[in-house]
């Protein structure tokens, strides 16, 4: 972490609006950005007190609709806080936007770390600890999946039929919306989109889905469980077994015919099979998983629209491209249209 003038915030302002709204945090504050991040603009805060939490807004730039939501992330992680499903202290929200130019809210600091690669997994995550954590990976996707919106107050949070259907539509829309800006498109975005409305699963029963939940989207804490999910801003009602066959594409299979990333987090010794994790989940949840594979190829063509609009923003210059590789990041949204491409042939 490096401290630095923080992107996107009217430090001053946000400084007065806390004093006066939030009694348990003391400005001014050191900032300072958390890393890895491609989209919101997250920092640490540490306060007079050494309290500290960390707060969060969108991105500069003009964003697609219902993009970067922090009411939505807000409302979320209100309502999970004190569930199985372990999120950060919801502490503040303003939506005052003569505050900084946008909504932001303020959360409680949880210890641990996001793990974005080999790396970091060999850093923080001892071999003996490695089954551990993926038990504890797919334990709190699970704990998230056996709620019950209506129950915990985010019934309304959105539709909860054609969860698949609704998805294809956003993310055709934001592939299409970031083409040019990418200056990247592909015949394979657009079939794919179409071999899925012709092949859509029924949906048995909605549940809160995180959208995007991974390693790169959790605090692995020191006991090498999840501390807390992090990241809720696409998150809605929906089908769950997307959600969990997003989650578990980055897991290595166990067919040693199927390609592997040597270099990926779960190919790292210590980690169980994909097949692992899906009896696991379905021990837990009971649900039928025997449609998986749709939804694994499905949530690939997802990953390469998601990546694509991030790179479209990179190439706008909406967010400063230091340090990132764009040519991997173009090469990611090619390898996830094949692999999908595929997954989907398999099917046939």
């Amino acid at each position: 972490m490096t401290e630095q003038k923080p992107e996107g915030y009217d430090v001053a302002n946000v400084e007065t609006w806390v004093k006066d709204q939030v009694s348990s945090l003391r400005p001014p504050f050191i900032w300072t950005q958390l890393p890895g991040g491609h989209s919101n603009l997250t920092y640490q805060i540490e306060d007079t007190d050494g309290t500290i939490a960390v707060i969060r807004r969108p991105p500069r730039g003009k964003l697609l609709p219902k993009a970067h939501d922090m009411s939505r992330e807000w409302s979320i992680i209100s309502a999970l806080f004190g569930t199985d499903v372990p999120v950060p202290e919801p502490i503040a929200f303003c939506e005052d936007i003569t505050v900084t130019g946008a909504w932001f809210y303020i959360m409680g600091f949880v210890q641990g770390s996001p793990l974005y690669n080999a790396n970091d997994v060999r850093d923080l995550v001892p071999e003996a600890n490695r089954k551990v954590l993926a038990n504890s990976f797919i334990d709190k996707l699970a704990a998230l999946h056996n709620l019950n919106p209506d129950e915990i107050g985010l019934g309304n949070l959105g539709r909860k039929e054609g969860y698949v259907a609704r998805q294809v539509k956003t993310w055709y829309h934001s592939w299409t919306s970031s083409s040019e800006s990418a200056q990247l498109d592909d015949s394979r975005a657009h079939d794919l989109r179409r071999f899925f409305l012709d092949n859509l699963p029924e949906q048995d029963f909605a549940r809160v889905v995180h959208g995007d939940y991974g390693f790169h989207n959790t605090l692995v804490g020191p006991d090498s469980r999840i501390a807390a999910i992090v990241d809720w801003e696409i998150s809605t009602l929906g089908d769950p077994l997307a959600d969990l066959a997003y989650a578990l594409m980055s897991w290595q299979p166990s067919d040693a015919s199927l390609p592997k990333n040597p270099d990926s987090i779960t190919a790292q010794s210590g980690f169980p099979p994909r097949e692992y994790l899906a009896e696991r989940y379905e021990s837990i949840t009971n649900q039928d998983l025997s449609r998986l594979n749709f939804y694994l190829g499905f949530n690939r063509w997802k990953s390469a629209a998601i990546v694509h609009g991030v790179y479209a923003r990179y190439m706008e210059d909406q967010k400063s491209a230091d340090g990132v590789d764009l040519i991997k990041m173009r090469s990611d949204i090619i390898n996830n249209l094949e692999e999908s491409e595929r997954i989907i042939k398999s099917l046939r």
